[in-house]
């Protein structure tokens, strides 16, 4: 993005000199206040998907008088907001595009908190559902429109910025939003819990410190930028592509997620990842969501392969921690490690060729995943395996994200980005099949056997994961190659014509 002319040092003549002290200063400001409401609006936003209230169903079911066949339907309920996110984001990066990206943003941080702040008020199922599917296209029009935000004011770091926090929230998510949730009563006597309410909303203020950091960008930018140039009809037409087969994807998790077997449910899932990164590859070919480093390839990859594998996770050391006696509450530092990773490894990737950083993170992703199902299962699971899985994973999704946008037109980033959240529900579903296929074959009978079948199921989506991951490597690798073919006869030619 070239600079406004006032910023632009002269070359010569002494009349134009005096502008540009006042006007950089400005624009670095602009430039800083847009880099914290994108620092602080995308982990906001991924804070609303994990579903958290499997843990309080006993306080729930008490509170709205349900049945044991009821459960599943609040479940389906409170699962819904990474569907609504999905059906959100196409159209909310087409508004970020037509309309101030910082209006946008604001719009959407402004429902994600209107969903916060109702659920506290949920006294039924259809509540329940309504404030988590309004969360969930709060957080789906706040991603796209931050990510324009950070293309128009945030300077050249500011789309890898994005990618790293966007890699780093998938990471930190669930085991924040578990941490955050009350459990069900342990071992000795069962004393009043918090509200069950609270696993609807367990992280409000984020959002409201994003929403706050946007207002502040807004009000030290001064008069606003020159706008994106509106998307062109085939630029439209690209990211409206992928709704219509997201969106029979995310409608049919929703019923398959509680009433389908095992079997039919990882068929889905596949399917979905199949179609995905169809897509992607048709996308990446396309003059107008196409991206010279697999932009979309890379977005499908950091979905289906991050937050899946860090969130079951999470749960399985929250469940295993609540075994042993103690509150419930996933340990924190090697997720924190990981996201630290992944915001480090965006950063650094300009100091990389593109091309090497994409197929670098890619590669780091695909081999963390069956090392850390080999680490974690020789080491009982502890932190230092969690640790080895985690930093590789958020360091090559952060890596890979950041060097994938570089180059890549607004239409191609947000094309990309309406393939990341259905990949991360493909996931999801894939994961939870695995599971729960593991506890069919063992039928626990205890809680030690029960959390034992959840392990194996998460260990069995590992490498399955790493397989879809490697695919996706090579479509990756296959799309940069013509790109980076072209760059360099175009370097020849110019060399040639001097």
């Amino acid at each position: 993005m070239s600079l406004p002319a006032e910023s632009t040092p002269a070359r010569s003549g002494r009349m134009a000199a005096p502008a540009a002290p006042r006007a950089r200063p400005r624009d670095r400001v602009a430039s800083l206040g847009a880099l914290l409401a994108v620092v602080t609006a995308v982990p906001a936003s991924v804070l609303a998907v994990p579903d958290a209230t499997a843990g309080v169903v006993p306080d729930a079911a008490d509170a709205l008088g349900l049945g044991g066949a009821q459960v599943a339907g609040l479940l389906r309920a409170t699962g819904l907001a990474l569907p609504a996110l999905v059906l959100t984001v196409p159209f909310a990066g087409i508004a970020a595009r037509r309309f101030p990206a910082w209006a946008v943003l604001a719009a959407g941080l402004l429902t994600l908190l209107a969903g916060l702040g109702a659920a506290r008020a949920a006294d039924s199922v259809a509540f329940a559902g309504t404030v988590r599917a309004l969360q969930g296209a709060g957080a789906g029009v706040t991603l796209p429109a931050a990510l324009v935000l950070a293309r128009e004011r945030g300077g050249r770091a500011a789309p890898a910025v994005w990618a790293g926090a966007l890699a780093a929230a998938l990471l930190l998510a669930t085991p924040l939003v578990l941490a955050a949730v009350p459990q069900p009563p342990g071992v000795g006597p069962a004393g009043p819990g918090p509200d069950w309410r609270t696993a609807l909303a367990p992280w409000t203020w984020p959002a409201v410190l994003a929403l706050a950091a946007v207002l502040a960008h807004r009000a030290a930018a001064g008069r606003p930028p020159a706008p994106m140039p509106p998307p062109r009809r085939a630029e439209r037409g690209g990211l409206v592509l992928p709704f219509v087969p997201c969106a029979a994807f995310a409608l049919l998790s929703v019923v398959a997620a509680h009433g389908w077997s095992p079997g039919a449910r990882l068929v889905v899932a596949g399917s979905a990842v199949a179609a995905l990164l169809g897509l992607a590859v048709a996308g990446t070919r396309d003059a107008a969501a196409g991206s010279p480093f697999g932009c979309a390839i890379t977005m499908v990859a950091a979905g289906l392969l991050v937050q899946p594998a860090a969130g079951p996770l999470a749960g399985i050391a929250a469940a295993g921690e609540h075994a042993g006696g103690g509150a419930g509450t996933p340990p924190l530092p090697p997720f924190a490690a990981g996201a630290a990773a992944a915001l480090a490894a965006a950063v650094l990737s300009a100091r990389l060729p593109a091309r090497r950083a994409v197929l670098a993170g890619h590669a780091l992703m695909v081999v963390a995943l069956p090392a850390g199902a080999l680490l974690l299962g020789t080491d009982g699971g502890g932190h230092r395996a969690a640790l080895l899985l985690l930093v590789p994973l958020g360091a090559g999704a952060g890596l890979a994200l950041a060097a994938s946008l570089r180059d890549a037109r607004a239409g191609a980033a947000l094309f990309g980005l309406s393939l990341c959240f259905p990949a991360v529900l493909a996931g999801q579903l894939a994961v939870l099949s695995l599971q729960a296929a593991s506890l069919a074959r063992i039928r626990p009978e205890t809680d030690a056997q029960r959390l034992a079948g959840i392990v194996q199921g998460h260990d069995a989506w590992l490498p399955a994961a790493a397989a879809a991951g490697a695919v996706a490597a090579v479509l990756a690798a296959r799309a940069a190659r013509p790109a980076a073919g072209r760059r360099a006869a175009d370097a020849s030619g110019t060399s040639a014509a001097r």
